[in-house]
């Protein structure tokens, strides 16, 4: 049993050993109202946390705060409070006092540690709480430690949680929480608990039928009943509206989220219980009017006016809780009663240390101030984003194959990094106000992030042709986090390199074997010295990107002019249904290739994959391309063209249904049958195919570059997976070389079934899972489109693979068999020793290749200088425990022996035996315990016997 659980436990036992006492003793232990626990991280380099327990009293009881049981979460000894006294809080009331007790703790490792305290009792007549004067009360506060998280408090709740409200008239309270580190709030409604783990007994929910008197009319318009409720993300708690007069208490949840590689981590949460106290009034609610939510630059100044009012003419005052009155904000005047209206005024400088990703909530509350009965309340959530200041750029600059972006200093320090994107050709759009970021559909590509104090860069990347467009973005660190708007554009002039520049790579027919792709291209932009006729080769690979299956389709294609010529090559027999491909042109200089002189420029054909949902098709396309398919002006080059026609349909019989704005749609379009305001039937394949457009920019080369897809069908409502692969392996060949194994891969390949009910032409990717062993579990290794994968850098041969395919509808087949590829283990050890030094068997070794020779073909030679059968060597042993005997069965010699160690798995024994001394000449047996490195562990382990001739 854990330390945690058995703590939990004894924490459990010995509060309600406790607490059953106090019940027994004295019932009138009657003070708690509401409370919470806020946690500080006192360092950041140490796990040690100040830790402040806050409740809420019933003045009229005679009993102190304390004496009840602070758990820490981590497996130690709870803590017992001393008594504290109340401090009256008469703005909450006569009968409401508040106290608090801080004591500080460590923590000895990261974990997520759950914070405790309970005690007796709260206070007597909650109506919503079963016997609440003898239910204990209990808070609980979570704090997660990880250091690659970085700091973490809780999140600080400002407004007290002590409210009063009118019976049918709304009520509303926030918590005016914050968090110190900037992580990003959320709220939910909580029961109140008793004890870890526990709730009260007999909880309802205030708004429950029995505090009411006409229930289906309860609500403050009279039209409805009753509703209560807290937005889950600014923490508004709304009681639309109170019913019979008294005492509820409620709980809610403040989790705290930290944005952390791509995905919202939980940090924590804080559980405030908290008490609304319903009295008889005539009062009307107050009024704020607070401004619409802004967006700042850091370094600006906000200054608004925020109005509060009473409908009574009653005094109101204004307060504010939020986070930034700890960076500077201010509002004047603050928690004064005044005349209504009141205007109080709100003063914020804000700084480069401001910028955060979540905007700062500024939380006002307007109460007013009857001569007669309570006071009411409303409040007001008031969103400050502050985003950074733009980079500026200043020049791009060509030199030579290199284009030198400058830019000036960035103004704010506390910046994280300098994200530099680039697209072809230019978008000079200009960022809405406090629009941070690059514009998803733009077209900009992600290029590389830079330390924020550069104020240059290199881009070598660059492809012969296209006009080169550059952006920077400042981006700021966790947990604040946040990004700058977005820098001016500056363009490039076209890059004149030596290499063909690729304009077209098109689908022209699609079909499994017979499927053709034309490339095109013009010449070099710089010829150097060749002159006609020019040579050129073409390379294809597999795949939108990489090098799969890389072969040469033509190896001497001649153009005889040196005047600028498109050139275009047909690729046939491929399989255009199920792969896409890039290509690589090469100019030549006689029989050798011109050598690129960055990477070497490819493109890849256009891939289209329809995704079925509910009565309609979802399209998506992509291209790896030199060029952008993303063409700002004019505005009709920016629409790609849908086609669609019924199954079986060839390229010519597709019809044009639409065209997309990829500017601002991006390469997706959705079919609803809005072409013909038709329906699109379950029971029908659609098929489609898409035509881009594209640019280099360049006015030497056309524009737009027309690309088609493959053809593509689907069905709506697509719910059928693919049939399952049925998997091939290639086993390693072991008797090859046998004393020489440095690199090792696996190659799989694949074909997919067609038992069953299940689809075998719409398959869009496969998922490969690899264990290293029969033992181990399986992993996603990768996703490929191709029917075969190339599994490389292995340490050895052994593993287990499986296979499933993924349709375009994101349905998935079953998986296949299980396949496992093994080491081919060998040990082999000789029977012969004579230690006479003539470099013949002087030692005793396991056959292989330490310290053998190799002839002048290569072959291993043994110590005898004889050529090494290399299926004897040693190969794939992990571990060897040799032991060598006399004749009378006594042990004479022990070796233990680790690959890689200094003590290898050869042993190289010289006859000696444990003492050092020459063993005479004779015939000695062996044992030796082999471990091997094999995929099923089970089969690891073999013992051999044999014996050995000491001839001297």
């Amino acid at each position: 049993m854990s330390s945690y659980i058995k703590n939990i436990i004894r924490f459990t036992a010995f509060s309600f050993l406790s607490l059953f006492v106090a019940f027994a003793n004295e019932v009138q232990a009657t003070h708690l109202r509401a409370g919470e626990i806020i946690v500080r991280r006192i360092s950041c380099d140490a796990n040690r946390y100040e830790i402040t327990i806050i409740v809420y009293t019933d003045t009229g009881s005679d009993v102190r705060f304390g004496e009840g049981l602070l758990d820490f979460g981590d497996g130690s000894d709870p803590i017992q409070l001393p008594q504290i006294d109340n401090t009256s809080r008469g703005d909450l009331g006569q009968e409401v006092g508040t106290a608090s007790f801080t004591t500080v703790h460590s923590y000895s490792s990261a974990g997520r540690y759950k914070i405790g305290y309970v005690e007796a009792n709260r206070n007597e007549g909650v109506l919503n709480i079963n016997n609440s004067v003898n239910t204990t009360f209990y808070v609980e506060t979570e704090i997660f430690i990880d250091p690659f998280v970085g700091c973490n408090n809780s999140p600080v709740l400002l407004i007290p949680p002590i409210d009063r409200a009118c019976p049918g008239v709304a009520f509303y309270h926030n918590p005016g929480a914050y968090d110190p580190d900037g992580d990003s709030l959320s709220y939910e409604l909580v029961t109140p608990k008793m004890n870890l783990g526990t709730d009260v007994n007999g909880y309802e929910h205030p708004n429950d039928q029995q505090f009411y008197n006409s229930y289906a009319d309860a609500n403050e318009n009279m039209d409805g009943p009753p509703d209560f409720e807290i937005d889950p993300i600014t923490g508004d708690l709304t009681w639309d509206s109170p019913g019979a007069i008294g005492e509820y208490n409620i709980a809610f949840v403040v989790r705290e989220w930290r944005f952390l590689a791509g995905e919202w981590v939980p940090m924590g949460f804080v559980t405030r219980d908290m008490q609304i106290i319903v009295e008889d009034c005539e009062n009307e609610r107050p009024e704020l009017i607070i401004p619409e939510d802004i967006c700042v630059e850091a370094g600006e100044s906000v200054e608004e006016a925020i109005i509060g009012t009473d409908p009574d003419g009653d005094q109101v005052k204004i307060e504010a809780a939020s986070v930034v009155f700890d960076r500077g904000a201010t509002l004047e005047p603050d928690s004064v009663f005044r005349n209504s209206p009141l205007t109080a005024d709100f003063t914020w400088q804000t700084s480069c240390e401001d910028i955060n990703l979540n905007p700062y909530q500024v939380t006002f509350k307007v109460s007013d101030n009857p001569p007669e009965g309570p006071s009411l309340v409303s409040f007001a959530t008031w969103n400050i984003t502050v985003v950074g200041p733009a980079p500026e750029l200043v020049a791009a600059n060509q030199e030579n194959q290199s284009i030198v972006l400058d830019w000036d200093e960035y103004t704010c320090q506390n910046a994280d990094q300098i994200q530099i994107w680039r697209r072809v050709d230019s978008n000079p759009y200009e960022p809405d106000d406090c629009e941070t970021g690059i514009r998803e559909e733009a077209g900009y590509q992600l290029l590389t992030e830079v330390d924020p104090m550069s104020v240059t860069y290199r881009d070598n990347d660059l492809s012969p042709g296209a006009k080169y467009c550059y952006r920077l973005v400042a981006t700021f660190p966790s947990p604040y986090g946040g990004e700058s708007i977005v820098s001016n554009e500056i363009c490039s002039e076209p890059t004149l390199a030596t290499e063909p520049v690729i304009t077209r790579v098109s689908v022209d027919v699609t079909d499994e074997v017979a499927g053709e792709i034309t490339v095109e291209w013009r010449e070099p932009f710089d010829l150097g010295s060749l002159t006609a006729p020019l040579n050129y080769r073409i390379y294809r690979s597999e795949g939108q990107t990489g090098s799969a299956n890389r072969i040469m389709v033509e190896d001497n294609i001649v153009v005889t002019s040196t005047d600028p010529v498109l050139t275009t090559y047909v690729d046939t027999g491929l399989n255009t249904t199920d792969l896409s491909y890039n290509y690589e042109v090469v100019l030549m200089d006689g029989a050798d290739e011109i050598p690129s002189e960055g990477t070497a420029t490819k493109a890849s054909s256009v891939r289209l994959t329809p995704v079925p949902e509910l009565k309609r098709i979802r399209l998506e396309w992509e291209a790896v391309v030199p060029w952008s398919n993303t063409i700002v002006d004019p505005p009709e080059d920016s629409r790609h063209l849908i086609f669609r026609g019924e199954e079986g349909a060839t390229e010519d019989e597709l019809v044009l249904i639409d065209e997309v704005d990829v500017t601002q749609y991006g390469y997706v379009y959705v079919d609803s049958g809005q072409f013909d305001n038709t329906e699109l039937r379950d029971d029908i394949m659609y098929c489609y195919r898409i035509m881009t457009k594209g640019t280099y920019g360049n006015p030497d080369i056309y524009s737009p570059l027309l690309n088609y897809s493959q053809i593509v069908c689907a069905q709506p409502s697509d719910t059928v997976p693919p049939c399952q692969p049925v998997v091939t392996i290639s086993q390693p060949d072991c008797e090859s070389n046998s004393c020489g194994f440095t690199e090792f891969e696996n190659e799989l390949s694949w074909e997919v079934g067609f038992e069953g009910e299940c689809e075998s032409n719409d398959v869009s990717y496969y998922e490969v899972y690899y264990a290293e062993s029969t033992e181990s579990e399986f992993e996603l290794l990768t996703t490929v489109e191709t029917t075969s994968f190339t599994h490389r850098n292995l340490d050895s041969y052994k593993g287990c693979y499986r296979v499933r395919a993924v349709d375009r509808s994101g349905n998935i087949s079953e998986f296949s068999e299980s396949f496992c590829i093994d080491n081919c283990p060998h040990y082999e050890l000789p029977n012969l020793l004579t230690p006479n030094n003539d470099n013949c068997n002087d030692v005793f070794s396991a056959y292989g290749q330490e310290g053998s020779m190799q002839d002048e073909n290569g072959n291993v030679i043994s110590q005898c200088g004889e050529v090494l059968d290399p299926t004897k060597c040693a190969r794939f042993v992990k571990s060897v425990d040799f032991t060598v005997f006399n004749r009378w069965g006594k042990e004479v010699y022990r070796y233990e022996g680790n690959a890689g160690s200094e003590n290898g798995i050869y042993i190289n024994w010289d006859g000696r035996d444990e003492s050092g001394a020459n063993l005479s000449s004779g015939v000695y047996y062996y044992l030796a315990d082999v471990t091997f490195d094999v995929v099923d562990p089970s089969n690891a382990k073999q013992q051999m016997k044999g014996w050995i001739h000491i001839m001297r």
